[in-house]
This record gives C-alpha cells, sequence and structure tokens, in this order.
C-alpha cells in the first residue's frame, strides 16, 4: 500500500470512466509520444500505453516508480522515469504531446517549462479550476491577467471538462478542470521585441488598479499621449486591453526608444 505524500501534492484520480474522456481529449493516436507526469499509480499510463506509440513517465516518488514497475513489467512501450518534472531535459525529446494530471503546486512553473520545449505538440492536463479560466480568460474579467497573455501568446487552449473534488484520493480543497493547449503555429500577433512584449505585459498588470497611464510611466516620459496615438484610452486599466494592443503598443515603443 502506498502512502500519500502531502508534500508532493498527491491526488490520485482513478475514475476510469473520466480516465477515458481524458485521454479523448488528448487525441493520442499510435504514432505519439506521450510524455505522463506524476502518473501516480498507472491508472491514466494503462489507458496511454493502449493508445500511444511510447509513454514517458515522469515520477518523483521513488516507492512509487517501484510500484508502476511491478504493475507494468511486460509493457514494452513505458520508459519510467525517476525524476523531478522541471529539471527534465524536455528539449532532448523527438516530438511529443503531455497528458497530465499534474501536481497543482507545481502548475504554472510546469506549463512555462514545456512551453519552453519547441517539441510540444500539446498539452492535456488536469489542473485547478481557478488557473484553467485563467489561461483562457478574455479581456475585462477578473480571470485575465499577465499569465494569460503571455500564455496565449504562444498557446491555444480549450476547457474540455471539469471534474470535482470528489472524483480524486484525497480529495484536493479545489475542483480541476481539464484543458488541452495546443502550440501556435504562429503568434496571434507580431511583435518586434518579446522580451519588452512580456515585460510590458507583466508591468501593467502588477499595478492593475492603476490607470493605464501610471503604469507605463517607466518605459516612456508621456505615457497619455503615447496612449491616445494608439487609439488607446489612457484611464484605462490593464485587464481592458487585447493581446493587440499590447503588441501595438511594443512596437510603438521600440521605434521610438530604437530599442
Amino acid at each position: 500500500m502506498h502512502k500519500k505524500k502531502k508534500r508532493l501534492g498527491q491526488h490520485f484520480l482513478r475514475h476510469r470512466e473520466i480516465l477515458e474522456k481524458i485521454v479523448s481529449a488528448a487525441e493520442i493516436n499510435r504514432e505519439d509520444k506521450v510524455i505522463e507526469i506524476g502518473p501516480g499509480l498507472g491508472d491514466l499510463t494503462e489507458l496511454l500505453i493502449e493508445r500511444a506509440r511510447q509513454v514517458v513517465a515522469l515520477e518523483i516518488d521513488a516507492s512509487l516508480c517501484n510500484i508502476l514497475r511491478e504493475r507494468f513489467a511486460d509493457r514494452k512501450n513505458l520508459l519510467i522515469i525517476h525524476e523531478d518534472a522541471l529539471k527534465f531535459p524536455y528539449e532532448e525529446q523527438k516530438e511529443f504531446k503531455v497528458v497530465s494530471n499534474i501536481p497543482y503546486y507545481i502548475t504554472k512553473p510546469l506549463i512555462f517549462r514545456l512551453i519552453e520545449a519547441s517539441n510540444l505538440k500539446s498539452m492535456t492536463l488536469t489542473i485547478q479550476k481557478e488557473v484553467a479560466e485563467r489561461l483562457t480568460a478574455k479581456p475585462h474579467s477578473k480571470a485575465y491577467s499577465s499569465l494569460t497573455l503571455i500564455f496565449q501568446y504562444q498557446m491555444e487552449a480549450d476547457i474540455k471538462f471539469h471534474i470535482p473534488s470528489t472524483f480524486f484520493s484525497p480529495p484536493p480543497k479545489v475542483d480541476s478542470s481539464v484543458i488541452k493547449m495546443d502550440r501556435r503555429q504562429r503568434p496571434p500577433v507580431e511583435v518586434l521585441n518579446e522580451s519588452l512584449f512580456f515585460k510590458l505585459i507583466k508591468t501593467a498588470f502588477s499595478h492593475r488598479r492603476k490607470m493605464l497611464s501610471n503604469s507605463l510611466k517607466s518605459f516612456i516620459e508621456n505615457p497619455k499621449s503615447f496612449l491616445l496615438s494608439l487609439g488607446i484610452d489612457p484611464n484605462k486599466r490593464a485587464e481592458e486591453l487585447t493581446i493587440e494592443d499590447y503588441a501595438n503598443m511594443t512596437n510603438e515603443l521600440c521605434k521610438i526608444c530604437k530599442v
């Protein structure tokens, strides 16, 4: 019997019907290489190895690795690696998809770690409902944030369905969502300087209660005139602007400041 470790955020999802819905949402076929993060006792793993060409299971808990190796001893298309998913060299893998019920405490750093790997095709993840809503948020909503914009610049996301906490063992304190994320072939906007684009977004949202004209003082001397020249109301706040607005501001700053 495996003793769950709270520090590793272990909440096992063992409901067969829901696991099958997750795999279906991920659109896995026999050509796919799949990386599963935190396979736990292997219930999702079992479904993945039936459908994928190869499954690489990354598990940080050594005792769970032993359970998985015993359970799937005869499966040739499964590789179990005792590894911290945040440190795994994804860039060294051939093109892959990720399907996982990931530990909640590493949700955001893990998503951005995976996005760094250009060979990532898609992610189908079970994550906190609140985070899923932030990733898919629209302007003028409370969930809309710098995380939203930076993520949507690189990925397209669709919430497939929600899972109440009672389906997990032990139940987490929040409900979950299954979200499918596909890498964009090209960003939805063109920016002349990506680092400036991300910095501008982060700065604007770090003072989201302030008017945009006040948030931009560190970038340009007369932010009100600058915003008006772009057709943007200086009294607007960060969550009222679209990704296109932030791209236009970035590109104009590049021209004015010759960044």
